[in-house]
């Protein structure tokens, strides 16, 4: 199967991009192909009635209706105010004057300051598109040096219905001028809350979906180790009383944030976030990031300091302008009378079209580059290991990557400005023509010893039971998702209450015998006996 990579420069300009490779030792271990794509019709959950898309516009407000959905924000600020579906008045929780149903919001701080969470509003309205087939909305706020207190960017926030459509598209485009003072800025994403009496289960993918608890059982719950943690002690519902709740429990890596979202039982429908492409997004494709928690709350993260620390806060000194354009991204809506399955199917399908049609023709921003103004990027890749193959061979299932070339203190790991453009290769290695490219394998020598697999993850170590004081029940049972179990830190010093793990060469099993994270403390020994010693120049690879 040939797809391709298709990328775009950030300026006018052709930049120089650095390919990216993320073999997670693909190479090494036997993949299947690709499953086929089911042949059975998606539910029909929602049949587009053929009105025309009508904006309505007053002093605080801006509605945009397509007779599917109603859209409402608040104007000038440009918060999403109300979403009308299928004869409910309003789909998300918002509580005047300062609780939205969906807003745009910047983690943020002078250098050295302390940090705040801002959302941002719009001071200014404008009307980009407004067909009877598409209406495009600006809610765009634009920094001065009187607003020392505001973050320091212009911000224009974009709304987008379209006619037939289910739903609605929201992107953002922000931008520091060349001058600007230093700023620190650790998050950027979109919130948005689905009405609290209405969503009550969860779906982030297919292995994690389930009824959640209320918000209000956090507030009466015991609070852990951290704010996010809670021990669910008075739940309205009895099932969750002794589980934790914890946000973190429910964290994906970004290639697998495409589709997340809530469902509500009465009536039935579904309310969905599709993220078609990760191109916006900072670290790559296996970076952890939020999804859907407590709230209910569904997250689109851009940017963010989770599972990284200060190498994901971006800095910027000196003037140094910056623009980015975050989304597009889709809330979609759908509605039938079947099963929690079935809505997610749909979604699902849903957002394999939204994949096909990245990137979107619709968008009216010139930031926004269409696919007519994006170049492709497609070959073979190999991997040259002589102590593995005599040739080289195809790298199946490898992520292959377009970045901006890194310096010696950034790396595409932690480069948070700038895009990425990721894929994956197929079982032939294709889906990057560059002609055939070939990676030569660092090595000074044959392996002598390693632990575990280099695929980025730690699936194959040892994780720990939990204590049975803080479960999550609904990981019970589930040995992929027992990594997600709160407290299994303290494990470790429980484990080992004297000295530090010791794994054996040849001897111990990694699956059994080296723990999966390194806690607590961080002086492990690895020791190989043996029958005879030499000298010579060796080097150890970690």
């Amino acid at each position: 199967m040939e797809r391709k990579l298709i990328w775009s420069p950030s300026s006018p300009c052709l930049l120089p991009f650095t390919l990216c490779l993320l073999l997670c030792a693909a190479y090494l271990q036997p993949t299947q192909a690709d499953a086929a794509a089911g042949t059975n019709p998606a539910p029909a959950g929602n049949v587009a009635p053929s009105c025309d898309v009508k904006l309505t516009s007053g002093k605080d407000r801006a509605t945009i209706d397509n007779g599917i959905i109603e859209l409402t924000l608040t104007n000038p600020e440009g918060f999403v105010y109300g979403l009308k579906y299928q004869g409910v008045e309003n789909v998300l929780e918002t509580h005047e004057p300062d609780d939205f149903g969906g807003y745009f919001d910047v983690s943020w701080d002078h250098p050295g300051g302390e940090g705040k969470t801002e959302q941002v509003k719009g001071t200014k309205f404008t009307v980009i598109t407004e067909t009877a087939d598409q209406v495009e909305l600006s809610f765009s706020s634009t920094w001065s040096s009187s607003s020392k207190e505001l973050v320091p960017l212009n911000v224009d926030k974009r709304f987008i219905v379209q006619k037939g459509v289910s739903g609605f598209y929201w992107y953002v485009i922000v931008e520091r001028l060349k001058g600007w003072p230093d700023a620190d800025m650790d998050q950027h994403r979109m919130v948005f809350r689905p009405k609290i009496s209405m969503f009550k289960y969860m779906a982030v993918s297919d292995d994690i979906q389930r009824m959640m608890p209320a918000y209000k059982d956090r507030m009466t719950g015991q609070k852990l180790a951290y704010p996010e943690a809670v021990l669910l002690t008075s739940p309205i519902e009895p099932e969750f009383k002794g589980e934790v709740d914890d946000k973190y429990q429910y964290s994906l890596e970004m290639k697998d944030h495409r589709l997340k979202g809530w469902i509500s039982d009465d009536p039935k429908m579904g309310f969905w976030v599709i993220s078609p492409s990760e191109e916006y997004a900072a670290g790559g494709p296996n970076k952890p990031e939020l999804t859907c928690h407590c709230g209910p709350i569904c997250l689109a993260m851009f940017t963010s300091m989770h599972y990284a620390g200060l190498d994901m806060v971006t800095e910027y000194r000196n003037g140094e302008p910056w623009k980015k354009v975050f989304g597009p991204v889709m809330v979609y809506l759908n509605s039938m009378s079947s099963d929690h399955a079935a809505l997610w199917k749909d979604a699902k399908t849903q957002m394999e079209k939204e994949v096909q049609n990245w990137p979107y023709s619709f968008v009216a921003s010139a930031d926004y580059l269409p696919a007519a103004k994006r170049g492709t990027v497609s070959g073979q890749l190999l991997v040259d290991d002589k102590f593995l193959s005599p040739t080289p061979k195809e790298a199946c299932k490898a992520y292959v990557g377009l970045a901006l070339p890194g310096t010696k203190d950034v790396s595409w790991q932690f480069d948070v400005k700038g895009y990425q453009f990721w894929t994956q290769t197929d079982e032939k290695g294709n889906e990057v023509k560059l002609g055939p490219v070939t990676y030569k394998a660092p090595r000074n020598g044959p392996t002598l010893w390693e632990i575990g697999i280099p695929d980025r993850s730690a699936d194959e170590f040892f994780v720990p039971d939990p204590n049975p004081k803080y479960i999550n029940r609904y990981f019970i049972g589930k040995p992929n998702d027992k990594y997600r179990q709160y407290g299994l830190w303290a494990r470790y010093a429980q484990l080992y209450p004297k000295n530090d793990l010791v794994f054996d060469i040849g001897v111990s099993n990694y699956s059994k015998d080296w723990f999966f994270a390194h806690v607590l403390r961080y002086t492990c020994s690895s020791l190989d006996n043996l029958s005879s010693t030499y000298f010579s120049s060796c080097f150890i690879r970690l």
